[in-house]
């Protein structure tokens, strides 16, 4: 189990770094963003937090793929896995799907969309040229110049919370981004790992599964909460901090709160 903090987008893309960085100061292994509408970018955090640590890795959960063009996505994510080797965890969507209608982008079948999307999004990252007429995917012989070297391949997350999207993550992707109960997990897991059991990929699979919290929270209550995730099948646990008051403030409250985190994984690590 890998444990990570959430920098949800109703923080200021200023306080990004600070937070980032006491993160790492922390010991926490991941930060985990999201590109929601219409806050920061996804990509544009991501680069900011890699560049302003040394070792953290970084999520992106998710992406809305109505939103990017897939070559755009393959650029940018190819640009910091080479940069940043084995520190982005890059994951894609459906989006909200009021905000795609919002920014005029919403598209009639989000599962075809994002099974075009996923299968070139792949490819492109792997460095193959790519030909593509699909219903919203065109692409015309695209081919990265600088793709992600095998040694250093980048995984795919992939979002879903209905039966027919965690089929399409378990067939397609390397990692299942969920946000729903814990006590749903088992069941809507087993419909992600039986499709991709017949897809013929024996490889491991990783969960993502999104843990709030109080901000005010122990760090006993938050090692409960994550073995619980754990028990239920996730293997990395983004923890995200809550107030009844709305958003905290991107100061202290965040910077003990990133501390509670960290006692907690040292709650849940094994014993000698």
């Amino acid at each position: 189990m890998e444990v990570g903090l959430i920098f949800p987008p109703d923080q200021p893309p200023e306080a990004l770094l600070v937070v980032a960085r006491a993160a790492e100061d922390a010991g926490i292994p991941e930060l985990w963003l999201w590109e929601d509408c219409f806050a920061e970018s996804g990509i544009a955090c991501a680069a900011a937090a890699l560049a302003a640590t040394d070792h953290l890795r970084v999520g992106i959960g998710l992406m809305p793929v109505p939103l990017r063009n897939v070559a755009l996505t393959a650029m940018e994510v190819a640009t910091l896995a080479r940069m940043f080797p084995g520190r982005l965890l890059p994951g894609i969507g459906h989006g909200v799907l009021e905000w795609m209608g919002q920014a005029g982008v919403r598209a009639d079948s989000p599962l075809t969309l994002l099974r075009e999307y996923a299968v070139a999004l792949r490819r492109l990252l792997d460095g193959e040229q790519v030909t593509a007429q699909g219903r919203y995917v065109r692409l015309d012989r695209v081919q990265l110049r600088h793709p992600v070297p095998d040694e250093q391949r980048v995984p795919l997350f992939m979002g879903g919370a209905r039966p027919k999207t965690l089929a399409l993550a378990g067939q397609l992707g390397d990692a299942l981004v969920y946000d729903q109960s814990v006590e749903r997990l088992p069941e809507l897991l087993g419909i992600a790992l039986d499709a991709r059991a017949d897809a013929g990929r024996p490889d491991p699979f990783d969960v993502v599964a999104f843990c709030s919290v109080p901000i005010d929270s122990s760090a006993a209550l938050i090692a409960e909460r994550l073995a619980a995730l754990a028990a239920a099948g996730a293997t990395r646990i983004p923890v995200c901090a809550v107030s009844a008051a709305g958003p905290p403030e991107s100061g202290p409250a965040l910077m003990d709160f990133a501390t509670m985190v960290a006692a907690a994984i040292d709650d849940c690590a094994p014993q000698p």
